[in-house]
């Protein structure tokens, strides 16, 4: 039974509530997905269908206004967007889970972390589907399959960890501060163009190129591309650094979070 007046530790008892509530967390995430393609003839099809429509669109208009040769252009923006995908979405639901499901948590006790995770989870699922055309049509570019892309399952659990503790923390202040639906999805037009998703990082200048090495979706998207293009692994520094740097601010914004929690219901 769920005690209000226990002893908590921020972070450490949220933890602990996910796992003891991880059935319901893949309940989440099933309904989600069965309600996002229930009305579609083509169902779950889409989550590979629209990446794909997507790239096709940028590739004719980018490669018509900008004079840059990158090779394999069509597998770099496609698999840029698939993992940018995973932290938008991801980010934009989980920002309004709590919200939405206000009326779910005052019948019944529910950690609201668990609608965060799963908005991030269904964002991961999709992608998960959309793997399959990119890897199709890697190998119809002429990207053989490599011992490499063994490694593609990191980069794209860093941007889960990255995703999920941008979503609590704007989850938590989007409770108090409506505003913040409306600015985040401004500022997250503003991150897609300012990271080199559907751009080669050379034709940045030295200035915005240097200030890229704090863009942790830059670094995850690009050790997602490494192995999937170039058949090598990133170094070992540009892994640990910003997978910290996604770890620390998980923390931080689960800790706030937590301690923003008990007042949820009221602000609700």
């Amino acid at each position: 039974m769920y005690d209000s007046t226990a002893v908590r530790v921020p972070f450490v008892h949220e933890l602990t509530e996910l796992y003891r509530y991880r059935f319901l967390l893949w309940n989440l995430i099933s309904r989600d997905l069965k309600v996002r393609y229930k009305r579609s003839v083509l169902g779950f099809l889409w989550a590979m269908i629209n990446p794909l429509l997507t790239m096709l669109v940028l590739l004719i208009v980018f490669m018509q206004l900008f004079r840059f040769q990158v090779e394999h252009y069509p597998i770099y923006i496609l698999s840029g967007i698939l993992l940018w995908g995973l932290f938008s979405r991801g980010t934009s639901v989980a920002m309004r889970s709590v919200l939405d499901n206000s009326g779910i948590r005052k019948q019944i006790y529910i950690p609201a972390s668990v609608f965060v995770a799963a908005a991030i989870g269904s964002a991961l699922v999709n992608l998960l589907f959309a793997l399959v055309p990119l890897l199709l049509l890697a190998v119809a570019s002429g990207l053989p399959p490599r011992l490499a892309w063994l490694y593609l399952p990191i980069p794209i659990l860093q941007t889960a960890l990255f995703a999920f503790g941008v979503g609590v923390t704007i989850a938590a202040l989007a409770v108090f501060f409506a505003d913040m639906l409306d600015i985040y999805e401004v500022a997250l037009s503003a991150y897609f163009y300012l990271t080199p998703i559907i751009y080669p990082m050379s034709i940045l200048p030295p200035l915005l190129s240097d200030l890229e090495q704090f863009n942790l979706a830059y670094h995850f998207i690009d050790a997602f591309r490494l192995p999937l293009i170039e058949g090598v692994l990133p170094s070992m520094s540009s892994i640990l650094v910003p997978t910290l740097a996604a770890l620390l601010l998980t923390v931080a914004g689960w800790s706030l979070f937590t301690r923003l929690s008990d007042q949820f219901a009221y602000r609700t």
